[in-house]
């Protein structure tokens, strides 16, 4: 647990479906962190921690995910997008800087392009789902190739937020396998970074700069030395990146 001032874990319902969000620190605009496939807000613990107490940050639970519980029924990245801005809606925290990684970038954009008054900035890390290589037997692939390279630490986390998204994540990955994104990126209006670690087998360079080049103004960084969960394994260089595009260097 970081030593940053944080609130207790609260719910958010909305439709039916709930959110768990837990904030942290202060600052004049909320950076709010979406999680990936089969994870919870605990990946972002050490982004967090990063960015210190000048960042007012709200981590999420999606539904299904980490200790939010199961909607009725496994949600779309069109529905799980309208469920965060009713979040903020109800928050009044103005325009936000959504964070997302690997499925939760898929949200992020759906949330900018459906309600764009809600968000001030995009960052969007290991963005998926490649266009051409959207199955679940490719994606699992792409998983196991990345964790191949990747350390125990990233390896013990990632299976256990695995093992508490539940027997419906099937599901869920169908949900995110058959969102197409590449529809989206084009009306994105948010200033957008587009963020992948060097060594991700997930989002590869040819996908990011597609991404990067189908969302207007968007920019593209890399992580030395890091894989497609460039925010777990030593979360400083991402955050460096992260400050440096948001005081817009």
């Amino acid at each position: 647990m970081s030593a940053i001032e944080s609130s207790p874990v609260a719910p958010f319902t909305y439709a039916g479906a709930t959110l768990m969000t837990q904030e942290r620190g202060r600052g004049d605009r909320p950076i709010v962190l979406i999680h990936g496939i089969g994870m919870g807000m605990g990946v972002f613990a050490d982004l967090i921690s990063q960015l210190g107490e000048a960042a007012w940050t709200i981590a999420l639970d999606l539904p299904g995910y980490g200790s939010a519980p199961e909607p009725e029924r496994v949600l779309t990245m069109e529905r799980t997008a309208d469920l965060i801005a009713a979040f903020l809606r109800d928050r009044g925290t103005g325009p936000a800087v959504l964070v997302g990684h690997s499925m939760g970038t898929q949200v992020a954009v759906e949330v900018a392009a459906r309600h764009p008054h809600l968000v001030d900035t995009l960052v969007l890390v290991g963005p998926t789902v490649d266009r051409r290589e959207r199955s679940g037997r490719q994606q699992l692939l792409r998983l196991l190739q990345d964790v191949a390279i990747e350390s125990p630490k990233v390896i013990v986390r990632g299976a256990r937020e695995y093992l508490r998204a539940g027997p419906r994540l099937g599901l869920k990955m169908h949900a995110m396998i058959v969102h197409r994104p590449e529809d989206v990126y084009p009306l994105v209006s948010a200033p957008t970074l587009v963020l992948r670690g060097e060594d991700d087998r997930v989002a590869s360079r040819d996908w990011c700069a597609f991404v990067t080049a189908s969302i207007p103004g968007a920019r593209a960084a890399e992580v030395p030395g890091h894989g497609h969960e460039a925010m777990i394994r030593d979360a400083a260089p991402a955050a460096r990146e992260i400050e440096r595009f948001l005081r817009g260097e």
